[in-house]
Order: C-alpha cells, then structure tokens, then sequence
C-alpha cells in the first residue's frame, strides 16, 4: 500500500469510497490536505494467487473490501498535447484507491475532517495528519459519529483518547477524539 496527495482526477473514486457527491470531495482536494491510500494491482493480485498458504475467507475478504478505480477516476494521464498515456502503458501496473483522510489546521490544532477506508487502513491514514501536528508541534483532534466504527477503530488503535462528546451530526452522536502530537 502507498499513501500520496489526493488530486483532482481522484474526487469520483473519493466519492465512491465516502459516499458523498464528486462535487463535495472536489473542493475537499482543493482546501484541505488529502492523502489517498492506493493498492498497487500487482500487490493485489500477488496477493490472490499466493492464496495456498492464505486462510481462504481471509482473502474473500480482502477482495471484498477492495473499491476498483474505474477509467473515469483519471486512470489516463496528458502527455502532450493531444496525446494520452495510459497508466498500464506506462508504469504497466494500474491502483486501487482503498480509502482517504482529509486534515487541516485551525487555532494551532491539527483537525481530521474526513477519513474513509477499512480499519486498518484508515489507521495507517491517520499516521498522516499525526506526522504533520507532532512535526508542528500541534495535536490533533478527529470528531467521529458513533455509527463509524471503523474509524472509531481506527482512531483508538492509533493512540487517539476519547475527550467526550461532539457536536451532533443532523441525528447523529459523535466523539471527539484527541491524540497530544505536540
């Protein structure tokens, strides 16, 4: 798995992955820092057929919880003008987008917006924001709906405390998290 700055070609998939309109995640990409975890499909199919020595169900849901990039994500890149290279015709390997985290700073403090992704790998996110506050002597805050477990997951396993309550999302009960970086 690699982490890398979300770019504008990602919104579709970011949206896909968060369920929220192309149009949102895009102004996301554009005012706050993105990172995007990407599985390189080579990884991923090394992955299914070194299956013999792999618990069978492990690897049904490894698969499952893959999210598939389509061509519409910006798997094609301008060259010059005019001409398109594809990445399979340039890398020969292609990503899969498999989850994202959103920060940015206000009042000296480090502040998740959004992060998406299974478990563990929205823990391996969250090392983003964390490496960005503690190198800035802030700390971070993360504002998590009860309903998310994997975040909530996620947030804990990487050394965030619960602080109380959040601010209530429409119906929804949050947590506010809190990791001392700083």
């Amino acid at each position: 798995m690699d982490v890398r700055d979300a770019v504008e070609s990602d919104v579709e998939t970011l949206g896909a992955i968060a369920d929220l309109p192309a149009d949102a995640l895009r102004n996301v990409v554009h005012d706050r820092t993105v990172r995007v975890a990407e599985r390189q499909r080579d990884d991923a199919e090394s992955e299914m057929s070194s299956g013999s020595d792999t618990n069978e169900s492990e690897t049904t849901d490894n698969q499952d919880r893959t999210i598939e990039a389509g061509s519409k994500n910006g798997d094609e890149r301008i060259a010059n003008e005019g001409d398109t290279i594809d990445d399979d015709e340039f890398t020969g390997e292609k990503s899969d987008v498999i989850g994202f985290v959103a920060f940015d700073v206000r009042d000296g403090t480090v502040h998740v917006t959004q992060l998406a992704g299974e478990a563990t790998i929205a823990e391996t996110l969250l090392a983003e924001p964390i490496r960005f506050a503690a190198t800035e002597g802030f700390d971070v805050e993360f504002v998590v709906p009860v309903s998310e477990e994997s975040a909530t997951t996620a947030a804990e396993d990487a050394g965030f405390e619960a602080i109380g309550r959040g601010p209530r999302f429409g119906d929804e009960t949050t947590t506010r998290y809190r990791f001392n970086a700083g």
